[in-house]
């Protein structure tokens, strides 16, 4: 995998993280590679250049999210298990990430409009049922059934 996220679509964001008593800034990015069409990966931290590009060496902490997950967490409650997200109201900006992890759970409140703005820029890239012909299946299964998979002893 290159280390920079050349080719497909990032935004930075903000998000707030819920506590108890206060919340907190976190800042992060959300990155989008038509190589993996149907993902969305949020890159918690300082992890973009001036350009906006990220660097997955420098990532730290990032989570991979369902597009369709997103998109429909714009609208509605949305999401089971480990990553859950849902509108506040309506009428307003704010859009909640759960996310659960074995080491604990996170609640964060980010910017609907932000999360819609960068969703249409994927859409430019890859239109919503279209993520299958982005897939090199066809390359995959033929580097699996001539021994290039992830065995290296070729059995």
């Amino acid at each position: 995998m290159p280390s920079r996220w050349t080719s497909g679509h990032s935004s930075p964001i903000t998000l707030q993280l819920v506590g108890p008593q206060s919340w907190t800034e976190v800042p992060a990015m959300l990155c989008y590679e038509p190589a993996d069409p149907f993902a969305v990966r949020i890159a918690f931290g300082d992890v973009g250049d001036e350009n906006g590009q990220v660097d997955a060496d420098e990532a730290g902490i990032a989570w991979l999210v369902s597009r369709e997950l997103l998109q429909s967490g714009l609208d509605r409650p949305s999401g089971d298990g480990d990553v859950r997200v849902w509108p506040a109201h309506a009428a307003t900006d704010v859009l909640f990430l759960h996310l659960r992890a074995p080491s604990g759970e996170a609640l964060f409140e980010l910017s609907r409009a932000t999360v819609a703005a960068f969703l249409r820029q994927t859409e430019a890239l890859v239109p919503s049922g279209s993520e299958s012909g982005m897939l090199a299946l066809d390359d995959e299964l033929q580097a699996l059934l001539s021994g290039g998979g992830a065995d290296p002893t070729g059995r």
